[in-house]
């Protein structure tokens, strides 16, 4: 064999791409977790068709998943490709568009039939005409290798066919210099019952390995050294897994049972999953058989004392919205997370959007104001997971947790916290039965006291009629009426003095602001820091309360010249920011199911400083 050389990079972005059959979420999960593991920051984008089993070999049932890992800080799964790996014509042909020009395509020659060619639309064969000379191209039967790995296990035909993934897997583990050790863990965890399986998959994962290492068709394999991290134990964690995660730890800061009920909906049903598996530390969980009778399931454990969790996505977020004015009206402390995605309606259930922000803060018929959050990647959902419920619980509040498909299914590492060294949660209980009113609030937070049923003394009526201040007692006088409308509404604006400031990276004063929420805050990050090194007159300012906003918000905006806001909706967020300033207001909006490449905002703050030069 010649020896093959050794080339040091700083970054990657790898592609796997196939139908959706063919286990592209596992291999790049896979490859994910492993590279975290060697201590490379990673960030992941799972991109995957609605349809359970959409038409094999065709377009609309393409499944992607996209990794960038690297010995620098990583911000976003990437722009574009350095590689791409795929399975089949229809892989290759959705995308190919992601592949930087000179970069590498590894293809499953043997998908590449007439067949499968025609379904994908192609009327020659892109491999063989020449198509893609701006390309390395690398052919391998993919399948035919697999099938030869596994030939004297008398195994059914479909079986040896879904094992292709980890060949493909196994080659890039090697020209990446990845160990094959978690991976094989990992298979015979998952396949303990079935040891045929832990077999054939084992054996074609090495098999892929052991191609790359002893084939001369590939000359050079690459080495992305660790990055550098604060000290500490880290993990690879979804954003829906982090989520969890957040909940868990507040409800043990604050001393409750967590109870959450959710009715399953991509993409958040993850979060139900995950959960689930935590009854040992006091979690409870509770599959409804719809959306409504989710929130309301969780308003009557909140009644009950527990910390009280409801999740959902868009459409499920709309049936939540009266039960939602009801938690308004009795003022208990309940969480209700909205993993976003593409609507309307059922819209893109799988794609990812932020164009429920207006829902969130509006969503409810009269005056019901709700704090609402934001988490900014995978990792930050354990952080704003904890926040919504430590605001909840101590403002004694329903509040709305935003995420969305893009950081709830993508992926990066993150520090585990010692649970000691987090807040502590503290829910307002009456202690004295004889001066107990329920609607009798602290002078300074407005906040209501949470009185569990069962302790004697402590007797009240709630619901979702108006209440008489302080005694609780229904009433229909509409001076009271008033009155209890602004108390509500004064208690969620006086979150301001316990929220942080807010704060801009980059200048403090100049030319243009890029304001941002959720989950574009990598792409928003990367852009400006690029614009930063060119000697520009940018910042960045991220918010993750966004009702209410920060105490200096107006003050701090006002700073700059400009404003640029991108969103994936059509300006929600920029509509706000216009109805508390005069300066001018950029968008950059973009609603295709994807989030943003960095280079996208780029080229807009240089085309918005040019006009405001």
């Amino acid at each position: 064999m010649t020896p093959k050389k050794i080339e040091k990079v700083n970054d990657v972005t790898i592609r796997f791409a196939g139908d959706s059959g063919d286990g592209i979420q596992i291999t790049g999960t896979q490859f994910a977790n492993t590279t975290a593991i060697l201590g490379n920051d990673v960030s992941t984008l799972p991109d995957y068709p609605a349809e359970i089993r959409a038409p094999q070999g065709t377009l609309g049932g393409v499944s992607g998943f996209q990794i960038h890992f690297g010995s620098t800080e990583i911000n976003t799964p990437g722009d574009m490709c350095d590689v791409l790996v795929v399975m089949n014509p229809a892989a290759l042909k959705a995308n190919l568009q992601y592949l930087e020009k000179g970069g590498s395509i590894i293809a499953n020659s043997d998908g590449f039939n007439e067949r499968s060619l025609a379904l994908a639309e192609y009327s020659s064969n892109p491999l063989r005409d020449g198509s893609l000379s701006h390309y390395h191209v690398y052919e391998i039967n993919i399948t035919k290798l697999t099938e030869q790995a596994l030939c004297d296990l008398n195994l059914p035909p479909k079986v040896i066919e879904r094992s292709k993934n980890f060949f493909a897997l196994g080659l890039m583990f090697w020209m990446y210099n990845r160990p094959l050790e978690p991976t094989l863990k990992w298979i015979r965890e998952k396949f303990s019952k079935k040891p045929e399986l832990i077999e054939a998959n084992s054996r074609v994962l090495k098999a892929g390995w052991n191609f790359g290492e002893t084939t001369e068709v590939f000359k050079v394999r690459y080495e992305v050294a660790p990055a550098r991290v604060a000290p500490g134990k880290y993990r690879n964690i979804t954003g829906n897994q982090a989520t969890a995660f957040g909940l868990m730890a507040a409800a043990h800061r604050a001393q409750l049972e967590l109870f959450l009920a959710s009715y399953p909906i991509t993409p958040a049903s993850d979060i139900l999953h995950e959960l689930s598996n935590y009854k040992n530390y006091n979690v409870k969980t509770f599959q409804c058989e719809d959306e409504i009778a989710a929130i309301t399931a969780a308003i009557g454990a909140s009644f009950g004392g527990a910390l009280a969790v409801t999740s959902t996505s868009g459409p499920g977020f709309s049936l939540k919205a009266e039960a939602l004015g009801l938690a308004v009206m009795t003022e208990l402390p309940l969480v209700v997370i909205n993993v976003q995605r593409g609507g309307p309606s059922t819209g893109l259930p799988t794609k990812t959007e932020q164009a429920d922000l207006l829902q969130a803060l509006y969503g409810r018929n009269g005056e019901a104001s709700v704090p609402v959050i934001a988490a900014l990647s995978p990792s930050d959902c354990f952080s704003a997971a904890f926040e919504a419920c430590k605001i909840a619980i101590e403002a004694m509040t329903p509040v709305i947790l935003l995420t969305d498909g893009y950081i709830g299914n993508g992926s990066e590492p993150w520090l585990i916290p010692d649970i000691h060294s987090l807040p502590t949660i503290e829910p307002y209980y009456p202690d004295d039965p004889k001066k107990f009113k329920p609607y009798m609030r602290n002078e300074t937070t407005l906040v209501r006291p949470w009185a569990i049923p069962g302790i004697p003394g402590f007797e009240h009526r709630i619901g979702g009629l108006e209440k008489k201040e302080n005694t609780g007692e229904i009433s229909y006088d509409p001076v009271n009426h008033e009155r209890m409308t602004r108390l509500r509404t004064e208690k969620i604006m006086r979150l301001q003095d316990r929220i942080p400031l807010a704060t801009a990276e980059g200048h403090t004063q100049g030319d243009l602001l890029v304001i941002g929420w959720g989950s574009t805050f990598g792409a928003i990050r990367t852009a400006v820091q690029k614009q930063l090194d060119k000697g520009k007159s940018v910042a960045h300012l991220h918010l993750r309360y966004l009702n209410p906003f920060p105490k200096n918000f107006s003050k701090l905006i006002s700073q700059y010249k400009a404003i640029l806001v991108p969103e994936l909706n059509l300006g929600q967020l920029a509509q706000l920011i216009r109805a508390r300033c005069r300066l001018p207001i950029y968008q950059l909006n973009k609603v295709q199911g994807l989030p943003f490449r960095s280079v996208e905002i780029e080229q807009k703050i240089e085309e918005v400083l040019r006009g405001i030069a």
